[in-house]
């Protein structure tokens, strides 16, 4: 049997986890969905047992804030934060927790203790990550799914004006601040601050148009 781990995933199932679920017997998610959308997703690739995270407002009432079940023979214990758990988990096989963004895999006498982590929206500089656990009797082997983050954004060329000029305003038009452009592509902050405001106090102006106005 081979379970799916997730957790946090805040609105957000990026492909590659989507992809690294495929197959899964079933998938576990320990909290923090957000919306009722992720579990009809998740449920497309297998059944989803799933708890309530403190993210998870009214539309989430129906899931409960603990599961304690057992799953191909398996005793599983499930809660959002760790802070929840029974005090003794002897009894247990697998026990999933979340919250922390953080993936942990440990041992309570003799039973497994998984964090997954977040694969959804990055928090900080933490890693984004998944787990999945593949069982024979009571045996579970754990892997830990690492998802990397996509490439950085390429460099514009300094002397390509009208690449700078045509990026800043499509980014400006997805709602980016100047600020954000600038650091995004690499361009010179006070130059993307001149083409945006062109860009506005001259409605329908072109590429072409923007660098007539600059003198180029």
């Amino acid at each position: 049997m081979i379970l799916g781990l997730i957790s946090d995933t805040h609105n957000l199932l990026r492909p590659e986890a989507l992809r690294s679920l495929e197959g899964a017997d079933a998938i576990l998610h320990a909290g923090d969905i957000n919306s009722q959308q992720i579990i009809d997703r998740l449920e497309m690739i297998a059944p989803v047992y799933a708890v309530r995270g403190n993210a998870d407002k009214d539309w989430a009432e129906y899931l409960p804030s603990f599961l304690d079940f057992e799953l191909g023979g398996l005793r599983i214990y499930m809660t959002h934060k760790k802070k929840d758990l029974p005090s003794d988990l002897s009894l247990y096989d697998l026990v999933l927790v979340g919250h922390s963004h953080q993936y942990s895999e440990t041992r309570q006498g003799s039973t497994l203790i998984v964090n997954p982590g977040s694969c959804g929206p990055r928090r900080f500089h933490q890693s984004i990550t998944m787990a999945t656990a593949e069982t024979e009797g009571s045996a579970i082997k754990i892997r830990r799914i690492d998802i990397a983050l996509a490439a950085p954004a390429p460099k514009v060329d300094p002397n390509d004006m009208a690449a700078q000029i045509e990026i800043t305003i499509r980014e400006f038009e997805k709602g980016r601040s100047t600020k954000k452009i600038a650091e995004k592509y690499g361009l010179d902050p006070e130059l993307t601050e001149h083409i945006v405001r062109l860009y506005v106090t001259h409605p329908g102006v072109t590429v072409d148009g923007i660098m007539t106005k600059m003198g180029l």
